[in-house]
């Protein structure tokens, strides 16, 4: 039994991620709207479990300040030739973290900053083969310099990893 409660403690050790707090002294200080304001392009990957990349993909943005509401307009599209366009609303809170929504994502993403780093977690409604599924993200966003970002996203449902998505982020001039 106490081999049983050292293994559950020792598992769920091994799924609690790092705090973004732990970023805090990390520079450059990511300032979102100032890195998506006006056009970006990035490049990713969608990895599955097992490492095998199964799609890539490029990502024209464009982040236009509307108000008290940040818009982040995406256009993605696929290494199968396949486009998709997400547009996500943003808001800073009062207590400095973000919130965003989108109509692919269930509910609201919830991101906190701190120092050079973001971690968004929320839950998007995933089309596969005619039907729709939740999965969770966790979501980490690092500024390497002012126009540099590297974003990493673990998908899962149920707890078990599905895969993972890679992105390099880089302001156009």
């Amino acid at each position: 039994m106490k081999a049983l409660l050292i293994m559950f403690c020792l598992l769920l050790g091994a799924c609690a991620g790092p705090d973004v707090s732990h970023y805090q002294q990390q520079q450059p200080a990511l300032d979102l709207v100032r890195f998506f304001s006006g056009q970006t392009e990035a490049w990713g990957t969608f990895q599955k479990r097992d490492g095998e990349v199964v799609k890539r993909f490029h990502v024209l943005l464009t982040g236009t300040q509307q108000g008290d509401r940040f818009v982040l307009d995406e256009d993605f599209t696929y290494s199968d030739g396949s486009k998709q366009k997400r547009v996500w609303t943003l808001r800073q809170q009062a207590n400095g973290q973000w919130s965003g929504t989108a109509d692919d994502i269930k509910g609201e993403a919830l991101g906190v900053i701190a120092g050079n780093a973001l971690n968004w977690k929320y839950t998007m409604l995933l089309p596969v083969d005619g039907s729709v599924y939740e999965v969770q993200f966790d979501d980490w966003m690092f500024l390497i310099d002012q126009n540099t970002m590297i974003n990493r996203a673990s998908m899962s449902k149920f707890g078990w990893q599905l895969g993972e998505v890679t992105l390099f982020f880089r302001k156009k001039d």
